[in-house]
């Protein structure tokens, strides 16, 4: 019997009003370890699609569920404690705060969550030393190079060991060579923790580093090639 999906968008429809679809009949399963990037051009509603898997925004038809919860049936306050438990973001602009340490930006979904010290403290020091960044644990991101920022990004992403990583152009700011070993880095932590990830990305290096690559556009996602 196959596995339940982590994510399934079922038909998902969204427009600017007025009858002006953005893309509908939008349809895909992700399950446990699967790893997709998606593509498309400006515009097309690529920072839409991910506010609607985040549950920061609702479909205009269709559904987003996440492990079987339809989102849109959530109030907000229940989609923002799904969220914080089970969806990891990593974004272009890192978004750490200069003001923690690596091990203090780590820390804040455990927190969140109200996990105990001791745990805590193991699943940091694990997730710091996953990306290569023990040494550094005390340092501040004014002290860090780009990718170790990134990292530590990547680091607090997945610590609570999210079902969902939403990534959205995560090497843009990055040089090539740096950016390759950060999309290796995410992608092995997303199959090590058996969830599913989405990679928004312009880049076709980028999305080559995933299972499989979709083109969005207004009809919806077309699978373009199988990536790495």
């Amino acid at each position: 019997m196959a596995e339940n999906p982590v994510l399934r968008l079922d038909h998902l429809g969204k427009g600017y009003g007025a009858g002006r679809p953005l893309f509908e009949r939008l349809s895909l399963d992700l399950a446990p370890g699967a790893y997709v990037a998606i593509m498309g051009e400006s515009g097309v509603g690529k920072s839409t699609l991910l506010n609607l898997l985040a549950g920061l925004d609702e479909p205009d038809s269709g559904r987003v569920l996440l492990e079987g919860t339809d989102l849109a049936a959530l109030s907000d306050d229940e989609r923002t404690l799904l969220r914080r438990r089970a969806v990891g973001f990593v974004f272009q602009a890192f978004h750490v705060l200069p003001y923690l340490t690596a091990e203090q930006n780590v820390a804040l979904p455990l927190e969140l969550l109200g996990v105990g010290k001791a745990e805590r403290v193991a699943r940091i020091a694990a997730m710091l030393d996953a990306v290569g960044l023990s040494a550094a644990a005390r340092r501040f991101p004014r002290e860090l190079s780009g990718g170790e920022v990134q990292r530590v990004a990547i680091a607090r992403a997945l610590v609570h060991r999210p079902r969902l990583v939403l990534a959205d152009e995560p090497t843009g700011n990055l040089d090539p060579r740096t950016a390759a070993q950060t999309l290796a880095l995410l992608r092995d932590q997303i199959k090590a923790n058996a969830g599913a990830g989405i990679l928004i990305t312009h880049s076709k290096t980028a999305a080559d580093t995933a299972d499989l690559i979709y083109r969005l556009d207004a009809l919806g996602l077309a699978p373009l090639a199988t990536g790495g």
